[in-house]
């Protein structure tokens, strides 16, 4: 399935990321000619050598990578929506960075849903309990929660855990979820998924 035929049959209201890592401007000028305008990078040094990242003002950036504490200002910086925020501590952390740059990024909370320890992110009831303080953080636009599942699935599983972030979300009034990835994002779109992060799939094979 290809780029044009994942697009036709999103619903209305899913929005396709098309996840830009590893490949080069060129390929990313290609896509924006078809329509798109959402990109997503995890690392910051790549993403920020890229001549169509610096040169390009009609794209939108969306960070979607481990967020290390020392990356935070740039990060601030150069995206519009940071998809990865997967403790307390880097919410308050790109709070401060933004009020000093007078910016106001787009925020997912990271939650972790699954026993997987190659994923990071809130638990449920860290998310639960500390949520009152997390309201009160200024200089954020919280706009959702995102997961990622572990590998290997079925895809009833796949749905069942995206189903149990959607229903979070909705809990705490939050409008998006950003979740699926190539090889579950037709799960994540049945369960309520506002933006799926899509790479390899439409892009085809890394050079890195």
């Amino acid at each position: 399935m290809d780029y044009l035929q994942i697009k036709k049959i999103l619903p209305k209201g899913v929005n396709l990321l098309a996840v830009s890592k590893g490949f080069h401007s060129s390929d990313i000028e290609y896509f924006q000619s078809l329509g798109q305008l959402d990109f997503g990078e995890s690392k910051v040094q790549e993403a920020i050598r890229k001549p169509v990242f610096r040169g390009n003002n009609n794209l939108k950036w969306h960070f979607i990578g481990r967020i290390q504490s020392n990356k935070i200002r740039k990060i601030v910086e150069n995206f519009d929506y940071i998809h990865s925020v997967d403790s307390y501590k880097n919410l308050l952390k790109i709070s401060e960075v933004a009020i000093e740059l007078q910016k106001m990024p787009n925020v997912f909370i990271q939650i972790k849903l699954a026993l997987d320890p190659a994923k990071a992110g809130l638990n449920y009831s860290e998310l639960i309990e500390n949520w009152y303080q997390i309201k009160q953080i200024k200089g954020i636009h919280i706009i959702g929660l995102m997961t990622i599942n572990p590998k290997g699935l079925s895809a009833k599983k796949n749905f069942e855990l995206f189903n149990k972030c959607r229903l979070i979300a909705d809990k705490l009034n939050l409008p998006h979820c950003s979740m699926g990835m190539s090889n579950d994002w037709q799960e994540a779109v049945k369960a309520g998924a506002t933006w799926i992060r899509i790479g390899s799939l439409i892009f085809g094979k890394r050079y890195s």
